[in-house]
């Protein structure tokens, strides 16, 4: 079987990648890099999540430990809407790197499972630093697979996470709420 390394942004949307990727005859290796997830708490519990479940589906793991609130917030702070398209293209750079340096032929993400991620950039990003690196970016549409992933993410216990990673997306989460505090409290 020919390796792949999965990066991967949580254990339940690797839940909805792995299966499909050894039905094609390839041999995930997950990847954690995601210095965008924020407060270090869902950083740690995100990650951990990943080794455990990994472990025991004797999944091979790389970790690539970067917890990087201050960079992040630098890279996005001028262009905080459209922080998703260096979140995707930073996470993926850094994923073909080292995939190219440790003698992979292919990588993809767990981000192409999720129904809320921007396939179209999370693709262009994939194949600009597979070419940027001499690899193949293995582009595949895992969102038919997303519902079912979380619920079996949900049967065997893992950590679900209630937002994408960046503190801005925790923000946009509690959104409605901020809106309902204001008009509670009178707020000006």
């Amino acid at each position: 079987m020919t390796k792949v390394l999965l990066h991967c942004c949580c254990a339940p949307c690797s839940v909805s990648a792995i299966n499909p990727l050894k039905d094609e005859g390839f041999t995930p290796v997950a990847f954690w890099y995601n210095p965008n997830i924020h407060p270090f708490k869902e950083y740690e519990a995100r990650r951990d999540c990943l080794i455990e479940y990994a472990k025991q589906n004797e999944l091979e793991t790389k970790v690539l430990e970067d917890y990087g609130l201050r960079s992040f917030v630098k890279n996005v702070a001028d262009n905080i809407e459209n922080r998703c398209k260096y979140c995707y293209e930073h996470r993926l750079e850094q994923t073909a790197k080292y995939a190219a340096e440790n003698g992979y032929k292919y990588f993809t993400s767990t981000l192409l499972a999720s129904l809320y991620q921007d396939h179209e950039a999370i693709k262009n990003a994939g194949v600009r630093y597979a070419e940027k690196y001499g690899i193949e970016f293995l582009y595949r549409d895992f969102r038919p697979n997303f519902r079912n992933g979380n619920q079996t993410a949900r049967e065997i216990g893992l950590y679900m996470q209630k937002y994408c990673g960046c503190i801005f997306s925790e923000e946009d989460r509690y959104s409605k709420q901020i809106e309902r505090d204001k008009i509670k409290f009178n707020s000006v």
